[in-house]
């Protein structure tokens, strides 16, 4: 892609540790057929070095997010820039006081992210990126329709000022929502987000082949705003979701103040967590009156379990 590293470079340090734990979110769109033979030796990898997360792949390249110390991060991105098709692998830094996944999971996939619709390939069409220090110039120009190309529970907690939010549930839904709405056509730009980047390569290069021709997206995602744009120059409202046990993140990338049900895994908000309707693993705002007795009573007793595990120092594969 025109706008990845050709050489491999190493893992920088952020100017001040908020955390002991380096968490590098990666994706790289790339044909490689070889993709199911180098799960083992990329799982391989990551366990020698002690990190963890997901990481998916697919015929059409690489996705996901990883943490572990900086030497062991390290290892793994040159681990992957080594592969041919992975030279020039770019990723997005941040940091987490604790270790924000359980285990490490590489996992074989059709898609690296899930749209569901055929033959788009951003290494052929994809929109115009744009830098994070000329994002706000962008989405300030009236000419503008400034697009959210995320899932509802990550919107709920953060959006670029003045953004639409199509509330889809899963970005399968998105194409659909592009297709049924025809107000997309009066503005002549349109510029579009996600948090790390991914899901925008995708949905412009779909926009490209839908017939819009100023097809923008912001490069790197939310995180690489959050990181480079202080608050005081910031159009971006609210916290970031992140797919991981730190779910939400803010300005400089410092860790949100979010927590997760562990029953819905919508992200909660501090006054969430003072309503009747949560009780912690077991129900909360949003999922209270969808869930029937026997279901929290499952969730209660999987509460239980957790609580028994950090008394003895453990930590429950179901926290």
């Amino acid at each position: 892609m025109t706008d990845m590293l050709t050489t491999p470079r190493p893992v920088t340090q952020s100017p001040e540790k908020q955390g002991q734990f380096l968490v590098a979110a990666l994706y790289h769109f790339v044909s490689f057929p070889r993709f199911a033979v180098f799960r083992e030796p990329l799982q391989a990898a990551c366990h020698a070095n002690g990190v963890k997360g997901t990481l998916l792949l697919a015929h059409e390249g690489i996705n996901g997010t990883i943490a572990g110390t900086d030497e062991g991060i390290g290892s793994v991105l040159a681990f992957l820039r080594a592969q041919p098709e992975f030279a020039g692998l770019e990723h997005k830094e941040s940091r987490a006081s604790t270790m924000p996944f359980l285990r490490m999971k590489v996992r074989l996939k059709k898609e690296i992210v899930t749209m569901g619709v055929e033959n788009i390939d951003p290494n052929n069409v994809v929109g115009t990126y744009v830098e994070p220090k000329d994002w706000n110039a962008l989405i300030s120009d009236p000419d503008t329709l400034v697009i959210d190309t995320r899932n509802d529970y990550e919107t709920a907690i953060g959006l670029f000022r003045g953004a639409v939010d199509p509330k889809t549930k899963t970005f399968r839904e998105f194409p659909d929502w592009v297709r049924n709405n025809n107000g997309l056509n009066n503005r002549p730009k349109i510029a579009m987000y996600c948090t790390g980047g991914i899901r925008c390569e995708k949905a412009t290069a779909f926009m490209k082949e839908q017939g819009f021709e100023e097809v923008y997206h912001l490069k790197g995602g939310i995180l690489k705003y959050l990181e480079e744009i202080p608050p005081e120059e910031s159009l971006w409202d609210g916290a970031c979701f992140v797919f991981d046990e730190r779910v939400s993140v803010t300005h400089g990338l410092k860790e949100g103040e979010h927590t997760l049900c562990h029953a819905c895994r919508q992200p909660l908000t501090q006054e969430d967590l003072l309503s009747p309707l949560h009780e912690e693993g077991v129900s909360c705002v949003h999922c209270h009156d969808t869930r029937t007795e026997e279901d929290r009573e499952r969730y209660r007793e999987r509460q239980r379990q957790i609580t028994l595990a950090k008394k003895r120092g453990e930590r429950h594969l179901g926290s």
